[in-house]
């Protein structure tokens, strides 16, 4: 199965998956979208109101503050793949509940695999903590380190710099690295298929 393919056949099976209690108040389950090629790739949290009517994720305010984002580095959300940790709502916008993250983290990993992309940037606390379990984001947002062959950067989520002002300038700050750091990490990815050499000497910590 291509990456096409599988991507379709992850969407299909969030679609129809009944493997924890948010699906009983879903309208509507959101896979996530993206070419499946895709350099750069977005985790965020999960679904709000907007993305639970329409099937498509940050479509709300923070998706519109994604794409501004995105436009200040000369990127589109065309270009980049955007997920989130669960593929259904929580009702009220609670936070996702571990057993919800554990039941949805099947389909995270296939898309990961799928894609493969050369940056994953994590978008709010809970999908960092599938990278960097008890961290605290104030303390390492947009500190970027090499996990599994790929460069992990967690961020702050956008909606946080909606509701706090403060954060604005601290997200729009980590955004303007990341055409450097896709740079870096693929003149890494050259030096490791050319020298072979150690991982660890690839962190950017």
């Amino acid at each position: 199965m291509n990456p096409e393919q599988e991507l379709r056949a992850v969407a299909e099976e969030v679609a129809v998956c009944q493997d924890c209690r948010l699906h009983l108040s879903r309208k509507l389950a959101v896979p996530g979208e993206g070419p499946a090629q895709a350099d750069l790739m977005f985790i965020g949290e999960g679904p709000g109101f907007h993305e639970n009517e329409q099937g498509r994720p940050f479509v709300g305010a923070a998706g519109r503050f994604l794409e501004e984002l995105l436009g200040s580095i000369d990127f589109s959300r065309e270009q980049v793949f955007i997920g989130n940790v669960v593929k259904c709502r929580p009702p009220s916008n609670r936070d996702p509940e571990p057993e919800e993250v554990s039941a949805c983290s099947k389909y995270l990993e296939r898309q990961i695999a799928a894609i493969n992309p050369k940056v994953i940037v994590t978008l709010g606390r809970f999908s960092m903590a599938r990278y960097f379990p008890n961290a605290k984001i104030s303390k390492i947002h947009g500190r970027p380190k090499v996990m599994d062959g790929r460069l992990i950067v967690p961020m702050y989520h956008p909606a946080a710099a909606l509701h706090q002002p403060s954060l604005r300038s601290e997200v729009e700050a980590d955004f303007a690295r990341l055409p450097e750091l896709i740079q870096q990490e693929t003149q890494a990815g050259a030096a490791t298929t050319a020298e072979d050499p150690d991982p660890e000497q690839l962190s950017l910590f």
